[in-house]
Parts: structure tokens; sequence; C-alpha cells
């Protein structure tokens, strides 16, 4: 039996946070994995999803057997920030986070479990993937730039992930206590940077297909996080000595050009 955590980033949720509480209380975790701690972070909400988050709190705890702890702070200062705290405040053998849209429904960790069970330090689910399911798309404009970031991360990072952002990923409490208090970017490029520090040291990894569908309300605004994720990018590049390559540069333009 391993035991998992959740972290759930939010900020001005008030008006998704009860599709996210619904899910939570009709959770039936697969066989093997105990819920120990459901972690929100509130990063700076201007609304009332801390107040939702209060009223809520015993009767999530009671309905799933399990610690819902909240930690709040006044000032937005980013979603990888926000992660990070939670993330460091887990100690389960394994801590997964997700966004509070539900994109990826929680059901989807069934999914990740083969991997729990072989100790695998990080699991990440992928939307690029030919077994992926996507239910509802990005817009056009949005996924292609999304499809270049990721091509341009690998190239830049020396890396060989197909989606560094599907928010839905889970750490072993080895790589978790490893790599968040490491990181250096608060904002959206924070995917990158911890994928790429899992990598310099050495934590294997595997991508897992799942079902994900747009949230046409996300928090994203392209032309203003595009350019600071661009200049995440190469911080990161900057900040950390860069291993070998892993991919062929032949093959990166392949899967993601055509």
């Amino acid at each position: 039996m391993k035991t998992i955590s959740f972290v759930i980033p939010v900020y001005n949720e008030e008006e998704r946070l009860a599709k996210t509480l619904i899910a939570l209380k009709g959770l039936s975790l697969p066989r093997g994995l105990k819920l120990e701690t459901v972690i929100f972070v509130n990063d700076g909400s201007t609304d009332s999803t801390l107040k939702i988050l209060n009223n809520f709190k015993k009767q999530l705890e009671k309905r799933l057997k399990s610690e819902v702890k909240i930690i709040s702070y006044k000032v937005n200062k980013g979603k990888g920030y926000a992660i990070s705290v939670g993330m460091c405040k887990s100690s389960s053998d394994y801590s997964l986070f997700f966004d509070a849209d539900m994109s990826t429904k929680i059901s989807e960790i069934k999914k990740f479990l083969p991997f729990i069970r072989k100790n695998i330090p990080i699991i990440i689910g992928t939307r690029k993937n030919s077994h992926s399911t996507v239910i509802r798309h990005q817009p056009f404009l949005r996924e292609m730039l999304g499809r270049g970031f990721t091509l341009l991360s690998n190239i830049v990072l020396n890396t060989w992930v197909t989606d560094f952002t599907c928010g839905f990923k889970a750490f072993s409490t080895d790589a978790k206590d490893v790599l968040f208090p490491k990181l250096k970017i608060n904002s959206w490029g924070f995917d990158a940077e911890l994928l790429f520090l899992g990598r310099i040291k050495g934590f294997e990894f595997v991508e897992v297909p799942v079902i994900w569908s747009d949230d046409r309300r996300s928090k994203v605004k392209i032309w203003k996080d595009l350019p600071k994720s661009l200049i995440d990018l190469f911080s990161i590049r900057l900040n950390h000595t860069i291993p070998k390559p892993a991919f062929s540069f032949v093959k990166v333009l392949k899967n993601y050009l055509f």
C-alpha cells in the first residue's frame, strides 16, 4: 500500500472550485493507494476562494477520511511557487499535483498506479501520445504555440519530453525532496525547469497518456505568458548545468512539425 497526497494550486477559483470539490467528494482511489492529505495552496486569491475552502474543509475531511490542509498567502506569486510550497509540505510516498479546473480528472491516477508500484520517481501525464485522449482541444493558435514551446524546450534543455505543461504529475518522496527546493522559476515555465532538473539529477521518469479536456476559462494569457515562458526557458539554461543531449534533433522535428 502506497500513500499519496494531492497538491492543488488555486488562484481566484471561486467559479470553478465547486467542480473540484465535487470531484474530490466522489473520489474512489484504486486498490493499492491510500489518500493521506489534500493540500490546497491559495496563491493570493482576491475573490472568495479561501472562504469556500475553509467552509468545505471539515466536510471534505469527513468524506475522504484524510487530512485537508489549506496554505494561504496574500500576494500572488505564481503557479510554480504555489505547487512547490504544497509539494514541500507533503510527507506521503507519492505527491500528485493537478489543476483545479480538472482538465485531467483525478480518476486518471489509476493509470499511474503500475508505475507507482514500480517506484518510478517521476510520473507525468501527457496529452501528446497516440494513446492520449483529448476531449476538447485548445484553440488552434494556443495549441500550435504549445507545440512550439515544447519543441524549443527540448532543444534548449537537451531533453526529450512530449508534454511539459500537462498539469498532472506525481513525484516520489525522494524525487520531490531533491527537486522542488531547487526550483527558481515561479511562473508557467516551472514545468520545464522541474523536468529538466529531474534529468540532471538522474531520476527515471515515465510519461503516461491521459484523458484531457481544455477549460476555456484558463488563466493563461498567450501574449503575456508566452514571452515570459521563453525568458524562463533560457534562464533555466543559464541557472543549471546542461547534460548531454537526450534526443535526436531529427526525431524532435519529425514528432512536432509533421
